[in-house]
């Protein structure tokens, strides 16, 4: 490195340090971090092309059949925005020049790109997988899908929403060798849809392990609820036993907790980058020990809503999955039906996974999760016929001693059916429903009989003779859950009156 050079590389340095973008410090002409050999572009969408050089500088850049031009402006920033591309398997270069300097991207195709982000049983590889289910090894060994693209952003957090990546991301082929490490429901969901499709599937990770919502929340979106804004004041202090003596708070062991924290760094600065929507798994680091699940419902809508604003989609699909019932702790029932509560909002979907085997917090099958959310996306955004949802409760009707329960995804039918392990439920005859339970007005819950009357579920108990609510696989971890539809699809735990569910945690003094 020259002597010329070496104050400015001084000032990245710190920059970085700091979690600031360079945005205009270098002159030399670069592109966006997540934009880098082997990534997808979102098809049918207009693709934004962003970057920085010399200030006043003319940008070309050409792609396919199209070319663009810009001026940076007085930071150095420049973008382009090309019109929307058809699906592409052909690995074509994206070319970016400026005077005598150019930037050459390879292998770039154009298909469906999805976000998948969360905790930990997002981030959980097929490698990790492996060790647990034989079946994942043979997936490991065909995994030979050069349309399937993967890139993982690690970034720590950030006090203030960052304008790039502080290092550009790898976008990697899905191979044999590369695949272990692959998100495993989001390789299984990519490898779905790329079946299913037959275009290019892209993945952009973001999860990270052990956090709860808050630090993926944007920080716009905090102002939608009492117990957000009273986070964010804290956060802003950055008071963390204020945070999780907060009723409704969380337990923030450190920064990477404090609201916004990550989507500031992994996030922004790719929220001009187009993709299909996002699929979430996470949920554990707000229902723990001494942790606080109430509000969660509220959390949600502030994650789903504050998203489509900074990705400029406010029809933006968002699949997420409802904890299961392996490694779950005391808040995991409240939580679970809290998640249940926020999917209502358009264009979302939850999957149930209460049926699926495993130990730990981190049950291996991420298969079926996988798959489940590919069943969302099909039927909702690809327009393929297929059911997509398990029975979800509806309303009740109280006639007398008896209360009979409508679902909604029903329409095939309803059945008490038994999985075993990654096998496809199988219908039994001979078994009962089990996990639902009913109570009166005392708040008293008791055992309950419940029967499958065509398309409904009818529920009693001789001891409960003015019943006013049901509720079902209500339980850390409920076992034999077996209510489905006739589609396979589990049932969602459920109370038929929520406002009678209420959670006190253990809070520190």
């Amino acid at each position: 490195m020259s002597k010329s050079n070496l104050p400015q590389f001084i000032i990245l340095v710190v920059l970085m340090l700091l979690g600031i973008a360079p945005d205009a410090v270098s002159a030399e002409l670069r592109v966006a971090g997540i934009l880098t050999d082997h990534m997808v572009l979102q098809r049918d969408q207009p693709i934004h092309v962003r970057g920085w050089t010399e200030v006043g500088d003319a940008v070309t850049v050409t792609f396919a059949d199209q070319t663009k031009q810009a001026t940076s402006d007085k930071n150095g920033k420049w973008s382009v925005t090309f019109e929307p591309f058809a699906a592409s398997l052909q690995g074509r270069l994206l070319r970016i020049k400026s005077g005598e300097e150019s930037i050459v991207i390879n292998d770039v195709l154009v298909g469906e790109v999805w976000h998948a982000s969360g905790q930990s049983n997002m981030a959980m590889t097929v490698g990790a997988m492996s060790r647990e289910l034989e079946t994942v090894k043979d997936d490991i060994a065909e995994a030979d899908y050069p349309g399937i693209r993967f890139c993982r952003i690690n970034e720590p957090e950030s006090p203030e929403p960052l304008t790039d990546l502080r290092k550009p991301v790898d976008w990697i082929v899905c191979q044999p060798k590369t695949v272990s490490r692959f998100s495993g429901v989001a390789f299984y969901f990519a490898r779905r849809l790329n079946a299913e499709l037959n275009v290019p599937i892209g993945v952009i990770d973001t999860s990270r392990g052990g956090t709860p919502i808050e630090p993926f929340i944007p920080r716009s979106a905090f102002d939608s609820h009492s117990t957000l804004k009273k986070e964010l004041e804290l956060g802003d202090r950055e008071d963390l036993v204020g945070i999780w003596k907060l009723p409704g708070g969380v337990r923030a062991r450190d920064a990477n907790w404090l609201p916004g924290r990550l989507f500031n760094s992994r996030m922004a600065p790719i929220s001009r980058f187009s993709v299909r929507g996002t699929i979430w798994y996470q949920g554990e680091s707000n229902s723990g020990v001494q942790e606080d699940p109430r509000d969660y419902q509220h959390k949600m809508r502030a994650l789903i809503n504050g998203w489509r604003q900074e990705f400029g989609n406010e029809k933006m699909p968002v699949y997420f999955v409802q904890l299961p019932g392996s490694g779950a702790g005391e808040g995991w029932p409240y939580l679970r039906g809290q998640q249940r509560l926020a999917a209502d909002l358009p264009h979302t979907g939850m999957v149930v996974t209460i049926d699926i085997d495993g130990e730990g917090i981190h049950p291996p099958n991420k298969i079926d999760v996988g798959h489940r959310l590919a069943r969302w996306a099909l039927a909702k955004n690809y327009g393929k016929r297929l059911a997509f949802s398990g029975p979800m409760f509806d309303r009740q009707e109280i006639h007398g001693k008896k209360i009979i329960i409508h679902f909604l995804h029903g329409e095939s039918g309803l059945m008490i059916a038994k999985k075993e392990g990654l096998a496809k439920p199988v219908e039994v005859l001979d078994e009962e429903l089990l996990n639902f339970e009913i109570t009166d007005a005392s708040g008293d819950w008791q055992p309950a009989i419940a029967t499958i009357v065509g398309k409904t579920v009818i529920v009693t108990n001789t001891k409960v003779s003015s019943p006013i609510a049901i509720q079902y696989a209500y339980a850390v971890s409920p076992e034999n859950c077996n209510l489905y539809n006739h589609a396979g699809l589990p049932a969602s735990p459920f109370c038929s009156l929520p406002d009678l569910l209420t959670y006190d945690p253990k809070l520190p003094e």
